[in-house]
């Protein structure tokens, strides 16, 4: 079906893999590949992507077309996968496919799958996706066994909650560039300047608009939608303006907005319940994963620009 939503998801981004991967790094391949041989039998904790993929599996109705599909991309050998499939029927997630390249790239075949989403701890994978223009995030693993906590995973499935910064993320990171490089003042004069100009497609636009779709479907089709968006971001006014007509204008539906004005965005994500948050900058996501699943956007890699840095101020344009 040429409209289903296909998300690829590292085993590490699913699943808790916070020991596993320790090991890893401390001991090497060999020792990793024998510890997961030799417990593949026991299913592993919930990951940080746990809870958002489990809530869009569940879109999913016996018999009928799917509308969300998940793919597991693993830099694992098939040899020391059989862990992750065991921990996927322990918690009967229909994901059937998946793609284990023993260390390789997995760039090539993000766009071979037609992926729309891909989270992963491994930076160099999301970066790769994102210079592909295809919605990825570097997952927040950071908060160890404290995933199962976070809404979505026990019991039923939770409502699909998910949180979007603007500038750098739905956007592009032109009028962030000019909060950077010029000031705060500059940055409103040009806003409010160019209030009725749509901003440019950031590396999420798609997934967005995708997403929106999909709530329209729903709603038309069950009279309410499990799926609910909301915009995170230090905007405020008068820099509101051109986001909510940026959004118009790409006809997309975003159910709650906050334009915090440089406040901290945890308690708002809390509050909102998101599965998942994403933010360009590393400051945003490490305070976010303390409440919520959060995933950092990279920049897209330019040929002649340096990306911003990712150690500014919170009071920032995103």
């Amino acid at each position: 079906m040429a409209d289903k939503m296909v998300i690829g998801i590292s085993a590490r981004a699913l699943f808790d893999l916070t020991k596993e991967h320790a090991i890893y790094e401390t001991q090497g391949v060999a020792a990793y590949c024998s510890y997961q041989i030799a417990n593949e039998q026991v299913p592993l904790k919930p990951g940080p992507g746990f809870g958002l993929i489990r809530s869009f599996l569940a879109l999913n109705q016996a018999g009928e077309d799917p509308l969300v599909e998940v793919i597991i991309m693993s830099h694992n050998s098939p040899d020391t996968s059989l862990r992750v499939f065991h921990t996927i029927r322990h918690y009967h997630l229909p994901i059937t496919r998946a793609v284990l390249v023993s260390g390789a790239s997995l760039a090539p075949y993000l766009e071979a799958f037609h992926t729309d989403l891909y989270l992963s701890a491994c930076e160099e994978d999301v970066q790769c996706a994102i210079d592909s223009g295809i919605a990825a995030g570097i997952i927040c693993t950071e908060q160890g066994g404290t995933f199962a906590s976070h809404a979505g995973w026990n019991g039923r499935p939770a409502q699909i909650r998910i949180a979007f910064d603007g500038d750098a993320v739905l956007f592009t990171d032109e009028s962030e560039r000019i909060f950077q490089t010029r000031g705060l003042h500059a940055f409103e004069e040009n806003e409010e300047r160019n209030a009725r100009t749509p901003l440019a497609e950031g590396p999420f636009a798609q997934f967005l608009k995708k997403l929106s779709a999909l709530q329209e479907r729903l709603t038309a089709e069950t009279g309410e939608c499990p799926i609910r968006t909301a915009l995170v971001t230090a905007r405020s006014a008068p820099a509101h303006e051109r986001v909510i007509r940026t959004l118009r204008a790409w006809q997309v539906r975003v159910d709650e907005a906050f334009f915090l004005g440089g406040l901290e965005k945890k308690a708002v994500l809390a509050a909102f319940g998101a599965q998942i948050f994403f933010d360009d900058q590393s400051v945003h996501t490490l305070s976010a994963a303390e409440a919520v699943p959060a995933a950092r956007v990279p920049y897209r890699k330019k040929k002649g620009r340096e990306s911003l840095s990712d150690e500014v101020s919170i009071h920032r344009a995103g």
